[in-house]
């Protein structure tokens, strides 16, 4: 099935994210290079405030996948009938800007979902219309859509199977799957597999649980299945994707890992940081709220190590609210805290790939709505994509303030990360540095390179909300001008500001920016 005319071969490398280093701003707790910074007083600062902040580049501490900002579609977008929308040419070229990245087709309505084997039900011997279909099946025709969308726009498609199909003594019924996986083998389909959505909720959607060590021999069956299969004999599993690790879940966890702890390629987890229904804007501002994902992160690898040591871990299906997010506020630019600073903590803790629930239209935790315009997190995800690679790096930090003030913690407002910048990016040489910068202040911040990063030529990309609406606002601006895509199958170009070399960084309140610090020839960054 060829694919819009806006797939050109070769666009996907430009477009990919290098190699990079990531570090979280902490005084208490930071990896790596721990030498104190000289502390003097420069002139100029009296009453401000000035951040020292150094890198260091011999060697990362992390290093993720190369997938690490995935994207996730949920089942629901499936409406008028079919999936026929996602050959829409601009669709492609926004999910192109976001590769190379997994497309998890996954959501509440997995666990519904069966495969009709049939390219038109509607007309299939006088069957039901395609609204029936839509309610109960994964037809032939839309998961042809669906790959084909996947493949075109250079992204690794996960499918994830209905689990609730169940046989009377609750074990897993595979027969619908079985029917799913002969299909897409038949067309050559390189798919990536999971089991249902959500396992610890089962109880709440049909009065009927499945614990850990059941689900994890469900899991084991499906591994078993694949293997019977040669185009999937070594396909990746992934899950059990469960809800936020409380006690009940952490149990079901536990139970499923020792069952099914090996057989799985990476341990899945899912996080919505408020509820929708009640959110404000003025929660997306709270450092309490950013930092609740710590804990979580905390809770599942001590899980994970205890029975499989070393698996890699996702948290596959995040997003700034629950219950579908709340419009003027999930999808506007004060979401992109929350989204950006995940992206920060989870790298620097070692979590492989995030899975950003939903790129399209469910809801409004989306990247792009449901006109295929995109919206603030879009641009903020193009920027990481573009300048951000897989490598973590410490950096180390030295705050002076005039007049210290108790409970007026610098580092929990200033949120810094570091990078190699991506190799991808032929607009610098290897050895450069990726710095992105949350500021969560209400004033605005001063930053001065120190160490290996001083007097280094700078590269600005500040990302601020465009138009009246402020941080409501679903519409940016780089750099003072705003983003948007040139025509369906053109992206803009991100255009830097210069900074000459030892300027001052400036960081404006309630902003988030990047800051490419050039030829910086950081060792860790000059080989892949």
């Amino acid at each position: 099935m060829p694919c819009p005319s806006s797939c050109p071969p070769g666009l996907l490398a430009l477009m990919a994210p290098g190699l990079a280093l990531m570090a979280t701003f902490s005084l208490s707790s930071q990896a790596g290079d721990r030498r104190a910074l000289p502390v003097e007083k420069p002139p100029g600062v009296k009453g401000r405030t000035l951040i020292l902040l150094d890198v260091n580049t011999k060697s990362p501490v992390r290093i993720i996948s190369e997938n690490f900002l995935s994207l996730q579609l949920d089942p629901s977008i499936i409406h008028d009938g079919w999936l026929d929308f996602l050959s829409s040419r601009r669709l492609v070229t926004l999910a192109r800007g976001l590769a190379p990245a997994f497309l998890r087709f996954a959501g509440k309505r997995t666990d519904f979902l069966q495969f009709h084997n049939v390219k038109n039900p509607a007309k299939s011997r006088g069957g039901p219309g395609p609204d029936y279909y839509l309610k109960n099946y994964e037809d032939a025709r839309s998961l042809d859509k669906l790959y084909n969308f996947a493949d075109c726009s250079g992204l690794h498609l996960i499918f994830a199977l209905n689990a609730l199909r169940r046989n009377p003594n609750n074990s897993w019924n595979s027969s619908n799957a079985l029917s799913l996986l002969k299909y897409s083998a038949s067309k050559k389909y390189n798919i990536s597999w999971e089991l249902g959505n959500e396992p610890n909720n089962y109880r709440t959607l049909i009065g009927r649980s499945v614990n850990g060590s059941q689900l994890g021999k469900d899991y084991v069956q499906l591994r078993s299945l694949l293997q019977l299969i040669r185009t999937y004999s070594r396909a990746n599993l992934y899950g059990p994707n469960i809800g936020r690790p409380r006690k009940n879940v952490i149990s079901l966890l536990e139970g499923f890992m020792k069952v099914a702890g090996s057989t799985v390629d990476a341990v899945t987890w899912q996080h919505y940081y408020i509820d929708g229904r009640v959110a404000k804007v003025t929660d997306f501002l709270k450092t309490r709220l950013l930092d609740t994902l710590s804990d979580q992160i905390r809770k599942i690898q001590k899980v994970v190590n205890t029975y499989t040591p070393g698996k890699k871990i996702w948290l596959e299906g995040v997003g700034a609210t629950s219950s579908g997010g709340m419009n003027n506020l999930s999808d506007s630019y004060a979401a992109g805290f929350l989204w950006l600073n995940t992206l920060g903590l989870l790298a620097s803790r070692g979590i492989d790939v995030v899975v950003r629930h939903s790129f399209l239209d469910h809801g409004h935790n989306h990247l792009v709505d449901h006109n295929f315009n995109p919206l603030p997190d879009y641009w903020l995800s193009l920027l990481y994509k573009r300048l951000i690679g897989p490598k973590v790096l410490a950096i180390h930090v030295a705050g002076l303030q005039r007049k210290p003030r108790p409970g007026r913690v610098i580092r929990d407002k200033l949120r810094i990360y570091a990078h190699c910048t991506s190799y991808h990016n032929h607009n610098y040489v290897r050895g450069s540095i990726t710095l992105y910068i949350i500021n969560l202040h209400r004033s605005r911040k001063k930053i001065k390179l120190a160490g290996t990063l001083r007097d280094k030529i700078v590269h600005q990309y500040l990302l601020q909300p465009y138009g009246k609406d402020g941080l409501h606002s679903k519409s940016v601006q780089l750099n003072g001008q705003p983003l948007a895509m040139v025509d369906d199958g053109t992206l803009p170009e991100l255009k830097p500001r210069p900074l000459r070399a030892g300027r001052t960084l400036v960081i404006p309140p309630l902003t988030m920016s990047f800051y490419v610090v050039k030829n910086v020839n950081a060792l860790a960054c000059r080989y892949r």
